[in-house]
């Protein structure tokens, strides 16, 4: 299975916080399964950690690259191929981040990981 991580699964396995499911951990843990950060949760981290919204020891711009590629994740490029499926979406959720993961994930096949209740509203695969 090809996984795309929600930020904050992202977040939860690299910092080893318990909210995340031993479901979850399996998956991302799973040989079988290629494991994917989009630059876009990278982004949001920088967002949130500017306005002092995520406390983290080192500036995420170094550190969250370091965890990704330490764990071995890929890293996902934001292009304009899944920026085209945008319009396609309802507005089920406002967040601009989750949206742009939706779509990337809606590109490339994959399955996001996510914890947001308001994601399932969407055609899109989403571990479960």
């Amino acid at each position: 299975m090809r996984l795309l991580l929600d930020t904050h699964i992202f977040l939860w396995y690299v910092s080893g916080d318990r909210k995340l499911s031993q479901f979850f951990k399996e998956k991302i843990l799973d040989p079988e399964n290629e494991v994917f950060v989009s630059s876009v949760s990278l982004w949001e981290a920088i967002i949130k950690y500017s306005l002092g919204k995520l406390p983290l020891p080192e500036r995420p711009e170094i550190l969250l690259v370091e965890l990704r590629k330490k764990h071995l994740f890929s890293s996902l490029s934001l292009e304009e191929s899944s920026v085209r499926h945008l319009p396609e979406l309802p507005c089920y959720h406002r967040d601009p981040f989750d949206r742009m993961l939706i779509c990337q994930a809606k590109e490339h096949d994959l399955t996001l990981v996510t914890g947001d209740e308001e994601i399932l509203k969407y055609s899109v695969k989403v571990l479960k």
